[in-house]
């Protein structure tokens, strides 16, 4: 008995140790050299040279990034980004974002629309894989949910529709769309925990 106890007190300050090492490498100083590396792919972009240039960006940088210098560029009602880079092109991000003035415009107030079901802060997750080539990219959704429950990507769109909208861009962003790659960049190669901007 006593040494089960002891097992259990050790799986439980082994993980604690784990999660205290992930917290670890979300610092200010990953989030400055994220931002570093974003200005050296700008720079690159505008000196105009052809010979290829690969810029690699971690996870940590990314979500250290997230959490110290993200706010001023997120939309009102999205909270604590984070994204994991699995490889081979996957990646999943997750979020808090605020459905409430989302589902107020949405719901047609019928009991059975889904629209009517959701409001407050929730989570938000969503896996897929980014395609990228001769400076285009695509991201194709393989999975998306809501407090842990799957939604229909129509359901998703309506939610990158909503947070993406600009005055440029009044409906927002498309799901299926392929878009430009900015700054020149011609590929993003999905390692694991990284990412490389090829220009």
């Amino acid at each position: 008995m006593r040494y089960r106890s002891r097992r259990v007190a050790a799986t439980v300050l082994t993980i604690g140790a784990l999660v205290s090492l992930e917290a670890a490498n979300v610092t200010r100083q990953n989030a400055d050299a994220f931002a570093q590396k974003v200005e050296r792919i700008r720079r690159q972009s505008e000196a105009g040279n052809r010979a290829a240039r690969r810029t690699p960006l971690t996870q940590d940088e990314l979500n250290s990034w997230f959490a110290y210098q993200s706010q001023p560029y997120l939309p009102n009602g999205v909270n604590s980004p984070e994204v994991t880079i699995v490889g081979q092109g996957r990646v999943s991000a997750n979020a808090v974002v605020d459905l409430e003035a989302i589902a107020k415009r949405r719901s047609s107030g019928g009991s059975l629309d889904p629209w009517s079901l959701v409001g407050g802060r929730v989570p938000v997750t969503v896996a897929g894989i980014l395609h990228t080539r001769d400076g285009m990219g695509r991201f194709e959704v393989q999975s998306a949910e809501i407090s842990g429950l799957p939604v229909p990507p129509a359901f998703l769109q309506e939610l990158l529709s909503y947070y993406s909208r600009t005055p440029e861009r009044p409906q927002g962003v498309r799901l299926d769309q392929t878009f430009s790659l900015p700054a020149s960049i011609r590929q993003i190669e999905v390692g694991q925990g990284q990412a490389v901007v090829v220009q």
